[in-house]
Parts: C-alpha cells; structure tokens; sequence
C-alpha cells in the first residue's frame, strides 16, 4: 500500500543507524526513538502494519530484545513489538523470530533479563502472542512452556502473576494440544500457591483451574491437598478462588465422574465458610452439578423420581438438597468417610473442626444411607464428642441427631447400647443423647421400655461418679422425656431410679435442681 511504502521509506535510515551503531548506546536509542516516531506518526491499516512490521521491523528488534546491553533500548524494542502484534493483521508470522528471543531472555539458564519491569513486559508479551495467535503457537509449545516454569517462579511477584494468566491464556489458545504438556506447569504451579501476596495465590488457583480443565485431568491427585490447604486461608478471595475452581471441575472436567469422590468433600467443606458470599458459591455450584448428574442419569433414577417422597420427619428449618445432589452424596460416601473420620481424630484443630462440618453436611445428604457405615460413624463420633474443641463436639452432635432422623433405632439403638457394656465413656450417652433428639415420638415409642431399662443397670447409671458422665446421663433421661413426653409413663420407675442415682451422688449437687 501506499502508506506502507512511504514508511518503510522512513524507517529505512533509522534501521540503518540500528544495525550500524554498533557500541554506541546513544545512537541506537536515537534510532529506536526514530521508528517510534515513525510508527505511531500515521495510523495504518492491519495489513500496512503488517506488511512494514514483517518485511522490516520485526527481526532487528528482536535482535535488541534479545542481545541489547542498554535496558533503555530493549525497552523501546519491546514497546515496538507490542505495537506492531497488536495492529498487524497476521501476528503469527513473528513466532520464529520472536519466541527464541523471549526463550533467550527469560530462560535459564542463560535467561538473565535483570530488570523486573522488562521480565513482566516479556511475559505480557508472550500473554499478547497466545490470545493473538491462537492455535499457530502450537509447534512452539514446548518452548512456550518452558519460559513458563521459569517465570511462575520469579523472584517479582508481579512476574508471577502475568506467567499464570499467560498459563490460562496458554490453555485456551490451544485446548486440543494443550494436555501433551500441561503437566510440567503443575510443579512450579504448586510450588508458588503459598506465595506470602495472596494476589498471586489466588492466581496460581485459577491457573490451575485452566491448566487441569483443558490438560491432563490426571494432574487433580498432584494439586488436591495444596487446593484443600488453601481453604484455610485466612484471605476469603483465595477460598472464593478454590471454590470457583472445584465447581468447574465438577461441571466440566472430561473424568469428572472419577474424581467426584475426591472433589465432592473440598465443595462441600466452603458450606461452612464464615463469609456469605463464598459459602453461597459453594451451593449455587453443588445445586448446579446436583441437576447436572440428574439430567446425565435419568434412565437410572427414573424409579427414584417418582417414589422420592420426602421424610415426614426432617431436621426443622433445614432445606432438603434434591435428588442429584443427595444420589451424589450416597454413591461416593464410602470411599470419603474413611479419610473423613480420620481427619475428626488428626491433631490439628483446625482440621478436625472442618471435618466435623463436612461430616454433618454428608449425612444431612445420605440419609438412609448412613445406616451401612454405622460402625465406623459411631466409633468416630464416641472419640469427638470428648474433643476439648467445642465446636467439634457441636458439630458431632449435631451429626448425631441426624442418625437419629434417617436411621431405624432399631438398628442405631442396638450398636450404641452394645457400646455400653464395653465402657463407660461419658461420649456413647452424648450419641444415644442425640440420636433421641433426632428421632420422632412414633419411632421411639416401641423402643422405650429398652432404653429406660438400659439407662437404670447399675453398670451404666452408677457407671462413674465423675461429675462429667452424670451430667451427660441426665441430659438423655431429659432427651427422652421431651421427646416421648406421656409415653415416658412405661418406664417412670427405670428413669426415676437414674434420677434418685444421680441426686445420690456426693459430686453431683449441683444437678440436684435440675
């Protein structure tokens, strides 16, 4: 075109005095100086920017981007780039000229760009040629990477940052082959999600996000536990980010399906962030991937959409999760409540009072199907409810109430009262306690002449004159009768006789009112 012809006319000397100038700093700066004046003088079209920037312009300054001793000089070439990829028309002619000069300035380990200010312009450079480029990057993949596991781990955090946008902007550009090298950005990912500014925590989170959805969805077990540390975060935006995360994947990972046992308990775990809004997050996301996996399994819940009648007893002001959500609870509970239960007994507060969380939420979730992992739930519930952590003990017996609520007493009240002859423990009457608490009139009626006669054998009314286990004993006895009230008269003289033991004990006055 006309206009390009008449620039690169004026830029010819300019070039000249560039590749000329040799050691002399000043007269390059002044033919650098020169092409941006140039340059910026006419706006021209795509393809006269184009036609100037790739017969002329791009080779020389890559050349400066990459070798010049003076920074003043790189800078400007680097300016002169980013103009020239952001107004020509086919960018992706500049790849193989402009990704080994990236390579050479950033890459060990000749990568020795000193200036931070520079480093960040080149990755944001590289960040310009994924989202102009698109697919043509993809034979310089494997370089392109490489740049990455050297700047996600920059000594500047803003380095860090624009490297994990350029990690998303990587993934999107090339989403078919993106997954032959996506796991190699997984280790330094994970070795700068701690970082001390949680800005560049909560974009290492996002990255990973891109990098696991549109990569190797078998990199979920290298980044999980960092991903269920970062929920303890004490910045919310760093949780909201975990949480945005591990709701795509539930929607759109491609072997979703094999992970939901691993992912289900990280979701689930932010219902119970102390900030509304990520707690909210949380169940906007579960609510989607619940419907979700209805729709993908229809044929197989037909019988249970039409049968499913909802309890008529139900924990009051608690809103039942629907039938997606509640299927993907039950189907996953026994590969997650062994590590679960483990994590109520682990040493870190922390932890435990998370878990207790996470454990009331599973079982408001399963049901009836708590009733195949009653063994393993009360021994876990037996050792928390004594947890010096009063929420734990909270959260526990909350849990409690729910086995009394879906569970046929039949079968709860048999493995708690077993649990009696075996010890005294203060905590199998703080169960029994709550498992009343959570069952209906009707359903105890025929179980009560059981429990009274359980409750006043000498081996558990007298089973310890602690002050501790006869508070805990008058507890159930008051459970029982609020929650059976009249039909208490069956066994007044079992639960008279656990008072009167109770009033007899030289420790317990205090109770005495009571």
């Amino acid at each position: 075109s006309m206009a390009a012809a008449e620039l690169a006319q004026a830029l010819s000397r300019p070039l000249r005095c560039l590749q000329e100038s040799g050691g002399e700093r000043a007269a390059r700066l002044r033919a650098l100086e020169a092409i941006r004046a140039a340059v910026q003088e006419q706006p021209l079209s795509g393809s006269a920017v184009q036609e100037v920037f790739g017969a002329q312009l791009v080779r020389p300054l890559a050349r400066c981007l990459a070798g010049d001793a003076a920074e003043r000089c790189r800078e400007l070439a680097l300016q002169l780039l980013c103009h020239g990829l952001s107004h020509g028309d086919r960018p992706g002619e500049a790849l193989p000229v402009l990704l080994p000069a990236l390579a050479q300035r950033l890459c060990p380990p000749q990568g020795s760009e000193p200036s931070e200010e520079l480093r960040l312009g080149l990755v944001q450079l590289l960040t310009l040629l994924l989202h102009r480029c698109g697919a043509a990057v993809v034979p310089y993949l494997t370089e392109v990477v490489r740049i990455l596991q050297a700047t996600l781990l920059d000594q500047y955090a803003e380095v860090r940052r624009e490297s994990c946008r350029c990690v998303v902007a990587c993934a999107h550009a090339m989403p078919e082959h993106f997954h032959m090298q996506s796991e190699s950005l997984i280790k330094p990912l994970m070795q700068t999600i701690s970082h001390q500014h949680y800005r560049v925590r909560v974009d290492v989170i996002q990255a990973t996000g891109a990098v696991i959805q549109f990569g190797n969805g078998k990199s979920v077990d290298d980044v999980l536990s960092h991903l269920a540390q970062r929920l303890f975060d004490e910045i919310p935006k760093v949780r909201h980010a975990v949480t945005t995360v591990i709701g795509e994947w539930l929607l759109h990972l491609r072997d979703r399906y094999s992970y939901f046992h691993k992912l289900i308990p990280l979701l689930l775990g932010s219902f119970s962030d102390e900030i509304p809004e990520n707690s909210k997050l949380a169940w906007t996301y579960w609510e989607k991937i619940g419907l979700q996996w209805e729709k993908e399994n229809e044929e197989d819940l037909k019988d249970k959409m039409d049968f499913s009648v909802s309890p008529s007893h139900y924990p009051k002001g608690v809103t039942r999760p629907g039938l997606g959500c509640r299927e993907l609870v039950s189907r996953n509970l026994s590969k997650i409540l062994p590590g679960l239960c483990h994590d109520i007994t682990d040493w870190v507060e922390s932890t435990r009072i998370k878990a207790s969380q996470l454990l009331y939420t599973l079982l408001l979730h399963a049901e009836d199907h708590i009733t195949q992992h009653m063994e393993l739930l009360l021994r876990t519930l037996y050792q928390a409810c004594l947890d010096e952590e009063s929420e734990v003990v909270k959260n526990c017996v909350k849990a409690a109430e729910l086995i009394g609520t879906f569970v046929s007493p039949k079968v709860s009240l048999k493995l708690i009262t077993a649990a009696f002859g075996k010890t005294s423990k203060p905590s199998c009457i703080m169960v029994l306690t709550a498992v009343i608490r959570g069952s209906s009139k009707e359903i105890l009626q025929p179980h009560l002449t059981d429990l009274g006669n359980t409750l006043s054998e000498a081996g558990v009314c007298r089973g310890s004159e602690e002050v501790f286990y006869m508070e805990q004993l008058l507890y159930c006895v008051q459970a029982l009768i609020e929650v059976c009230q009249e039909d208490c008269k069956e066994v007044s003289l079992q639960l008279m006789k656990v008072l009167v033991t109770i009033m007899a004990v030289p420790s317990s006055q205090h109770l005495k009112k009571k």
